[in-house]
């Protein structure tokens, strides 16, 4: 079944209310691989029940429509989509507890054309459940490499920048876990991809590979390092494009150019020097 652009571009989707607690905020942090000095105050923080500091990309766990380009009805061939970029902006800093509400629409359907896939948009709105309030805006990019060709569709979203033809202003190193990936799925994303032996490597991969998203919370975690110590200032917003995939154990090292507030940023799989993130973009907010 191909894809049928207005169906799928109207597509409805249920709001969804979530409630979490400091446990989970903590438990996200601890599968970015926080508290691995326990000696590191700053870091600390994000994984302790007093006063605890939320990652603000913790947000990209919570509300997603999951499964939902499985229904037949879509005409996407699921199996082989990819989660191309990911993009958030925060409105406003996240509490360690709380209840949150997320209304998701598809604002684009973009033919790349027969042979050469699509791209499908989704735009969640987080706002917090009681008051209203804006929370974060999540731009989901998946490339839907086998649907390509249905003759109509929106134009691209903005092109990401390249990172700047330079040597980075610093860069981070974040070693990974062994076990990692089998950390972060308790967030939720039970994908065997990233804990079965056999079902990676049905899917061509040797072993299991990291979450794309576990790598897009450890390069926060390296610029609210290198750039946010101490909670000075906050995350405005972070954008990426996943490159390659991470194996679980690897270093990443964390590349980022600094303008004032205006960030770029890349990571690599440090060993293999390899980009697994690419044209990256983020900035800071009092």
């Amino acid at each position: 079944m191909a894809i049928d652009y207005h169906n799928l571009r109207n597509w409805k989707f249920e709001d969804r209310v979530d409630r979490y607690t400091a446990r989970d905020c903590m438990i996200y942090a601890l599968g970015l691989g926080y508290g691995g000095d326990p000696a590191d105050d700053d870091e600390f923080r994000y994984v302790h029940e007093e006063g605890t500091a939320v990652v603000p990309t913790f947000l990209a766990t919570l509300g997603a429509p999951n499964g939902w380009a499985a229904d037949p009805a879509t005409g996407i061939d699921w199996v082989k989509i990819l989660h191309g970029e990911h993009r958030m902006t925060f409105h406003a800093p996240l509490a360690a507890a709380g209840a949150v509400r997320s209304q998701t629409r598809v604002t684009r359907v973009v033919d790349k054309g027969a042979g050469k896939g699509a791209l499908v948009v989704t735009v969640r709105d987080i706002s917090d459940a009681g008051s209203g309030r804006p929370l974060a805006t999540v731009e989901h990019v998946s490339f839907c490499r086998a649907d390509g060709g249905f003759g109509q569709g929106d134009e691209p979203p903005q092109a990401l920048p390249p990172v700047p033809d330079r040597e980075p202003d610093c860069a981070v190193l974040l070693p990974t876990l062994a076990q990692q990936a089998l950390l972060y799925r308790l967030n939720g994303d039970l994908n065997p991809v990233h804990a079965l032996p056999h079902m990676a490597r049905a899917a061509g991969f040797d072993r299991p590979i990291l979450h794309g998203l576990c790598t897009y919370g450890m390069a926060a975690r390296a610029l609210l390092r290198a750039c946010a110590p101490a909670g000075t200032q906050r995350l405005a917003g972070i954008s990426a494009r996943f490159s390659a995939p991470v194996f679980p154990g690897e270093t990443l090292r964390a590349e980022i150019w600094r303008d004032g507030a205006h960030l770029q940023f890349r990571v690599l799989a440090h060993e293999r020097n390899t980009v697994v993130l690419s044209n990256g973009v983020a900035g800071l907010a009092q």
